[in-house]
């Protein structure tokens, strides 16, 4: 009878992985290994091999290493249909969605406990940057997503969509310690991953020369580049007072709607979808002095709106307006009442500094408003916003 319970980790065939499930096991856990078999397509990743089979074979390595069983868990099916399909179907839309988020809370804490409770097991644990407590209010017990010790790994905006039900059965062994310290541990345990390199890439795909990749579903198709220059904004005024509240953050929400007629053509792209807020290259276009980059895509048009340098107004938004539909508490007992708000600190992507920002709630809507403007906005992102150390929520950008 194991010390603490029975576990399954998910063996990627990394580093980190492979500590999390010796650390397990110096802790009293039953550890059983499991790789996950989401993909094995490569005909649009950057390399043609086969990574998941090197994969595989190192995460079988480690657990007949540490002396654990070990399986691969076939999800290629549901894997497309729930997070390839998403990804389809938001960039067709001229959102630029993440992967990494739906991988984590479709794939990796919903089909992997599935499949690892057959095993009769109590726990799921992942190679994770991040950390997780447990409280009691009011008689039950609450848990809390913290972000890892190593502020420079630290993942918890990747996992900012998991819900209380599936923390309750989720461990980070690693996410207190540094990733340093995760290597030298692998090396003094003599682990075959201890010195391999991070994955990078799109979750469990790898490297993949995107507008390649979205081929498969979203067909090329010639439009127009146009530019927007700085003079459009200086038609646009700011009220100084409104009636109330919710008209201010209805007034600062909103994304500017360029036409055609607004700038000047500069240039041909093969699909709008390719394209997302702030990128810079792919576009192929000469004749300015500064870079240019995207500020906004029409789909249904087919048209790519760019701006000149880094500090074009267009990149930049303040306020993010998000239905209640697509907003998501991992501390519901935190929310505010309707009409009332919290401050936090938010990012809009993995490893961007927390920014300072105020969450004001209202029945159909929430309001996230920066402190500063952000930029690069991309609708289809995630904005997710912690108090110190505790992520709190999420919600997917409009």
């Amino acid at each position: 009878m194991s010390k603490h319970g029975k576990v399954v980790v998910g063996l990627s065939g990394g580093v980190d992985s492979s500590v999390a499930a010796k650390l397990l096991l110096d802790q009293g856990y039953e550890v059983i290994g499991a790789f996950m078999l989401n993909w094995d397509d490569v005909r649009y990743t950057k390399t043609d091999e086969m990574h998941w089979i090197k994969d595989s074979e190192d995460a079988r390595k480690v657990a007949r290493h540490l002396g654990i069983p070990f399986h691969i868990f076939d999800f290629r099916e549901k894997y497309f249909q729930r997070v390839i399909d998403y990804m389809f179907r938001e960039y067709e839309r001229g959102h630029t969605p993440n992967p990494d988020i739906l991988c984590n809370r479709e794939i990796k804490f919903d089909l992997f406990w599935e499949e690892a409770r057959k095993y009769g097991v109590d726990f799921v644990a992942t190679g994770h940057y991040a950390r997780k407590e447990s409280v009691e209010i009011d008689g039950k017990t609450v848990y809390r997503l913290l972000a890892g010790i190593d502020s420079k790994k630290d993942q918890s905006y990747f996992l900012c969509q998991l819900s209380q039900e599936q923390l309750a059965h989720a461990l980070f062994p690693v996410g207190e310690l540094e990733k340093t310290r995760v290597r030298q541990i692998a090396s003094e345990s003599g682990l075959i991953t201890a010195d391999k390199k991070d994955s990078q890439g799109l979750c469990f795909v790898g490297k993949v020369h995107l507008p390649d990749f979205l081929k498969q579903q979203l067909a090329p198709k010639e439009g127009d580049i146009v530019y927007i220059p700085r003079e459009f904004y200086h038609s646009i005024s700011i009220p100084e007072t409104f009636p109330d509240e919710r008209k201010r953050l209805e007034f600062l929400s909103r994304k500017y709607q360029y036409r055609p007629e607004d700038g000047r053509v500069v240039g041909k792209h093969q699909g709008a979808h390719y394209f997302t807020v702030g990128q810079r290259k792919g576009l192929n276009i000469g004749g300015f002095k500064q870079r240019t980059f995207v500020i906004a895509t029409d789909t249904l048009k087919n048209i790519v709106y760019i701006g000149e340098h880094y500090t074009h107004p267009g990149l930049y938004r303040r306020v993010l307006k998000i239905p209640e539909t697509d907003i998501h508490w991992i501390r519901k007992d935190l929310r505010p009442a309707a009409g009332e708000n919290i401050r936090v600190r938010a990012r809009i992507r993995h490893q961007q500094p927390l920014q300072d920002a105020t969450v004001h709630v209202f029945e159909d809507f929430t309001f996230i408003e920066f402190d500063r403007p952000q930029q690069g906005v991309a609708q289809g992102q995630f904005v997710a916003w912690y108090i110190e150390d505790e992520l709190l929520g999420s919600g997917v950008i409009d």
